[in-house]
C-alpha cells in the first residue's frame, strides 16, 4: 500500500523530496514544527543531510522507511528534516554541538532537542538496531522518551551545560595582527602531515583539500621553497591518476576511502570541481606542465556537459549511488570491457587502467575482491607507453578511443541522481574557477560560461530590493532563503575573477555593491569578522561565526581576500581596515591550528605583501593591450590586482571606482602598463617583457 506523502512533499529540495513518502511524519524546518512540539510536550528529532550523502541513504532505507521505527518516532517526537546545503546555518550550529558532545561529526547529523531548540543528544548515522556498540533507533527512542517523561531535570541540566559551552566557543578573543611566522607554522604542520608515498595529507579517508595546495603554492612563491612545490605536484599527480578521478566521464569524486587515492566515495560535488580546477590552474602557472591544463579542461568538460542548467547556472552534485548501490555507475568487470573494446584496445586498457579479472575494487563490508574494477592509472602516459613499448602519442590516441567507447557504454546505465538545485555560493566558486582559467589559458569560452552563470544569479537570485541582497537557493523556478555569508563572499570572488577575465566594469561595480551589503548586514561591530547569517535572522539561539576552512573555504577567509583585493583596486582604506580587523579577530584561533585555516593564510599572504597593482591603459581590444594582459598571467604571481583603464565610454566608470587611474594614459598611442608594488609605482612601459620583469622584481626564482 503506498505511503501517504508527508509535509516534505511541498518542498523544493531534492533531498527533502527524497523523504516525502517516508512513513515518518516529517516537518520542514519552521515554527509550525516547534509549535506542535510545545503544544504536545514532545522533544524534536532533527535529521540533517544532503541528497548525495551515502549514509543518509542508508539511514533512510534502514530506519526512516521502516514502519516500526516511524511509529516510534511519530509517537515520541516531532521530526524535522533539513537539507544542509539549503540551510548551512542550521547545519553549522548543530554540527558544532555534535562535535562538543561527541568529539566528532558528519552526515547524517542527528540531533534531539527541546521545543525551545535546546539540544540534549547528538550523533550521526544511527542503525535501526544496536550494532557493534552503536545504539540503534529502536532502543534509542524509548530511552529518550523515558528520560523526557521521568527525568526532565537531567535534560535541563544538559541543555544548560551545552548553552554555556556554545557561548564560550562563540565568544571572541581577538589577538594581534598575524605575522609572517604564522605562514611558516602552517607549512611546518602540512609538511608533517604530508604523505610522502601517496601525496596528500594524513592517511585515510583522504580529501583533496585544494585550499591547502593553493596555500603551498603561495608559500613556494614567497620563499622559493622547492619542497612546498613538490608536495603540490605529487598530490595533484596522484589524484589525477587515482580512482578518485573519473577517467571515463571526467571530474573528481568527493574523497578517497584509502590513503592511495584508489577507492573513492563516489559522489561528485560542484565545489570540489571548482576548487580543484583553481588548484590545477595555479599549478600550471607555477610549473608550465600541460597535464595540469588538460585536467582543468576535463573538469570543465564534465561541469559544462553534465552539471550546467540550460539557463547557464550550475547544479550542486551527483549522487554516489545508482540502482541502490554505491559506485555501480562507475565500476567495470573485465568481461564488460572486453565486450566494448577491440583486442588492442582491451590489452591497452587492462595495462593502463589496472583492470583485473578478479577486480581491483573490494567490497566495502568484507574487503573481498568484488570482480569489479575502478579505473585508475599507475603511471602517466609517458611511463605507461615506455612500459608497453609503444609511442606515447599512439597510447594517448588509444586511451582516448577507449574512453569514448566506455563513456558511450556507461551512458546506457542508470545514472546517479543529480541534485539540480542551484546554490549562489557554489556557483560563485565555479564562476571564479572558470574565469581564472579563461584568463590564464586564454580561453574566452570559459569566461563566457562563467558570465552566463553570473547573469543567472543576478537575474534570478537578486532580491532587487535596492539594498543589494541575494537569495541562497534556486530550485524548480523558485528563488528562496536569504543568502548567507558564503553566498556573498564566494559570488564576490567570482565577480572579481570575471572582471579580470573580461575587464567589464559591471562585474567590478556589482562586486563592490554586494561587498557593501555584506559589511552592512553581516559584520560583527563588537567582535569583528562576519557572522554566517544576516543581522535580522532569528532562527537559531546563536549567530555563528567561523574561520575554519573545511570542504569549502570559510566565508570569512574568502571575504578577507575580497576586502584586500577591493581595497587595492579602489584605494578605499576602510576596506583594508576591515580586512585588518578580521585578521585580528581570528588570529588566536588560526594560530592554534594554522593548517586548518589555509584559505585565511592565503589572504594573509596577500595582506603581508609584497603585492602588485597593475593598471593597463589602452584600447580594450587592441593587440597591444591584449599582449600586455596576456603576459601578466603567464606566470604565478597570485598577490596582484589588475585594472584596465580603457579608451572608451567605460573609462569614466573605472575612474569613479579607482580615482587614481584618471591620470594613467597610453604612451605615444600605445597601450601602457603601470606596475606598482605595495603602492610604490615604477615608470610605465609599453613592452610586455619589461612589464613582466618589473612584476617579477623581488620574487625568488
Amino acid at each position: 500500500m503506498p505511503v501517504r506523502p508527508n509535509r516534505l512533499i511541498n518542498e523544493k529540495s531534492p533531498y527533502l523530496l527524497q523523504h516525502a513518502h517516508n512513513p515518518v511524519d516529517w516537518y520542514p524546518w519552521g515554527e509550525e514544527a516547534f509549535d506542535k512540539a510545545r503544544a504536545e510536550n514532545k522533544p524534536v528529532f532533527l535529521s540533517v543531510g544532503y541528497s548525495t550523502c551515502h549514509w543518509c541513504h542508508v539511514m533512510e532505507k534502514e530506519s526512516f522507511e521502516d514502519e516500526e521505527v516511524a511509529r516510534l518516532m511519530n509517537d515520541a517526537f516531532v521530526s524535522i528534516k533539513v537539507d544542509r546545503e539549503e540551510r548551512p546555518d542550521i547545519d553549522e550550529y548543530f554540527m558544532m554541538i555534535c562535535q562538543i558532545l561527541t568529539g566528532g561529526g558528519g552526515w547524517p547529523l542527528t540531533i534531539i532537542m527541546t521545543p525551545e531548540k535546546k539540544p540534549f543528544f547528538a550523533g550521526t548515522y544511527i542503525p535501526k538496531k544496536n550494532r557493534f556498540g552503536r545504539m540503534g533507533m529502536v532502543e534509542l527512542i524509548p530511552h529518550v522518551n523515558q528520560l523526557w517523561i521521568s527525568q526532565k531535570e537531567k535534560i535541563d541540566e544538559s541543555t544548560t551545560h551545552i548553552s554555556i559551552i556554545m557561548n564560550r566557543v562563540q565568544g571572541d578573543d581577538p589577538g594581534d595582527f598575524p605575522k609572517e611566522n604564522l605562514l611558516d607554522s602552517a607549512y611546518d604542520h602540512l609538511e608533517r602531515m604530508y604523505d610522502q608515498q601517496n601525496g596528500g595529507f594524513g592517511n585515510s579517508p583522504k580529501f583533496p583539500t585544494p585550499h591547502m595546495l593553493t596555500f603551498l603554492l603561495r608559500y613556494w612563491r614567497r620563499i622559493d621553497n622547492a619542497v612546498a612545490l613538490k608536495m603540490v605536484e605529487k598530490t595533484l599527480d596522484a589524484m589525477r591518476l587515482g580512482g578518485i578521478y573519473d577517467h571515463v566521464g571526467y571530474g573528481f569524486h568527493r574523497y578517497s576511502t584509502d590513503a592511495g587515492w584508489l577507492i573513492p566515495h563516489f559522489e561528485k560535488m560542484l565545489y570540489d570541481q571548482a576548487m580543484l580546477a583553481m588548484a590545477y590552474t595555479e599549478a600550471y602557472q607555477a610549473t608550465g606542465r600541460e597535464k595540469y591544463k588538460d585536467t582543468v579542461r576535463e573538469i570543465f568538460t564534465y561541469v559544462i556537459d553534465d552539471m550546467t542548467d540550460h539557463k547557464g547556472a550550475f547544479y550542486s552534485a551527483e549522487d554516489a549511488d545508482s540502482e541502490g548501490e554505491e559506485g555501480k555507475f562507475y565500476l567495470w568487470t573485465e568481461k564488460e570491457i572486453r565486450g566494448i573494446l577491440n583486442d588492442d584496445e582491451f590489452e591497452a586498457a587492462v595495462k593502463a587502467f589496472n583492470v583485473k579479472a578478479e577486480g581491483n575494487y573490494p567490497e566495502e563490508s568484507t574487503g573481498e575482491k568484488s570482480g569489479r574494477n575502478i579505473l585508475h592509472l599507475k603511471y602517466d602516459t609517458a611511463k605507461s607507453a615506455a612500459e608497453m613499448n609503444i609511442p606515447e602519442e599512439k597510447l594517448k590516441e588509444m586511451l582516448e578511443s577507449i574512453r569514448q567507447k566506455l563513456f558511450a557504454a556507461r551512458e546506457k546505465r542508470e545514472r546517479p541522481l543529480r541534485d539540480d538545485k542551484i546554490l549562489t555560493d557554489w556557483n560563485g566558486l565555479m564562476i571564479a574557477a572558470l574565469a581564472k582559467a579563461g584568463r590564464v589559458f586564454d580561453q574566452p569560452e570559459y569566461s563566457r560560461v562563467a558570465a552566463n552563470a553570473a547573469q543567472f544569479i543576478l537575474d534570478n537570485m537578486n532580491m532587487r530590493d535596492g539594498d543589494g541582497k541575494l537569495y541562497h537557493r534556486f530550485c524548480e523556478g523558485e528563488a528562496a532563503i536569504p543568502a548567507f555569508l558564503d553566498d556573498y563572499a564566494f559570488f564576490i570572488w567570482g565577480l572579481l575573477e570575471l572582471y579580470e577575465a573580461t575587464f567589464k566594469v559591471d562585474y567590478l561595480e556589482t562586486a563592490i555593491e554586494f561587498n557593501d551589503t555584506l559589511l552592512k548586514y553581516f559584520w560583527d561591530a563588537n567582535g569583528g569578522g562576519f557572522f554566517l547569517t544576516p543581522e535580522n535572522s532569528a532562527d537559531l539561539p546563536v549567530r555563528t561565526k567561523d574561520i575554519h576552512d573545511g570542504a569549502t573555504p570559510s566565508g570569512n577567509s574568502v571575504a578577507m581576500l575580497n576586502l584586500i583585493r577591493l581595497a587595492k583596486i579602489t584605494g578605499r582604506t576602510d576596506l583594508e581596515n576591515k580586512a585588518f580587523e578580521l585578521a585580528k579577530t581570528f588570529s588566536k584561533k588560526v594560530t592554534q591550528s594554522p593548517a586548518g585555516h589555509t584559505q585565511f593564510l592565503a589572504a594573509l599572504d596577500f595582506a603581508l605583501g609584497p603585492s602588485r597593482e597593475v593598471v593597463i591603459a589602452g584600447e580594450r581590444e587592441g593587440d597591444d593591450t591584449m599582449a600586455l594582459i596576456k603576459t601578466i598571467y603567464e606566470i604565478f604571481i597570485p598577490n596582484k590586482v589588475v585594472v584596465l583603464h580603457p579608451l572608451d565610454k567605460e573609462a569614466s566608470r573605472i575612474e569613479k571606482i579607482a580615482k587614481y587611474t584618471k591620470t594613467l594614459k597610453t604612451i605615444n598611442g600605445k597601450a601602457a602598463a603601470y606596475v606598482c608594488k605595495d603602492y610604490n609605482c615604477s615608470l610605465p612601459t609599453t613592452e610586455p617583457e619589461l612589464m613582466l620583469e618589473i612584476m617579477k622584481k623581488g620574487l625568488r626564482d
